[in-house]
C-alpha cells in the first residue's frame, strides 16, 4: 500500500510499537529525514507529537484511512506531500 504524507489513519486497537509510546488509536502518516539516503522515511505522527517509524510498529495491526490530505495550495505544501524517492 502507498500512502500520501498527511493521510490520517485509525487503528482497530491502540498502536503497539517496540518503543515506549502512549496508547493512541489514530495517527498521521508522515515522511521524515527525506534528504538522508539509506534510511527509513515512513513514520506515524501520534496525537501527542511523537514520531514512530513504521519499522518500530508491531506486526498484524489493522488501520483504516480516515481522511486523505487536502490538495496542496502552495509549492511548499506540494513538496511536503511528495513521497521520498526510492534509494536502492
Amino acid at each position: 500500500m502507498c500512502l500520501i504524507p498527511g493521510t490520517e489513519l485509525a487503528f482497530e486497537q491502540p498502536i503497539v510499537a517496540n518503543v515506549p509510546t502512549e496508547a493512541h488509536r489514530t495517527a498521521i502518516f508522515r515522511q521524515v529525514d527525506k534528504t538522508v539516503p539509506y534510511r527509513h522515511h515512513d513514520a506515524l505522527e501520534l496525537p501527542g507529537g511523537q514520531m514512530l517509524l513504521l519499522t518500530q510498529l508491531g506486526e498484524g495491526q489493522v488501520a483504516t484511512v480516515l481522511q486523505l490530505p487536502a490538495q496542496p495550495r502552495t509549492p511548499e505544501e506540494a513538496v511536503e506531500q511528495t513521497r521520498a524517492a526510492f534509494v536502492g
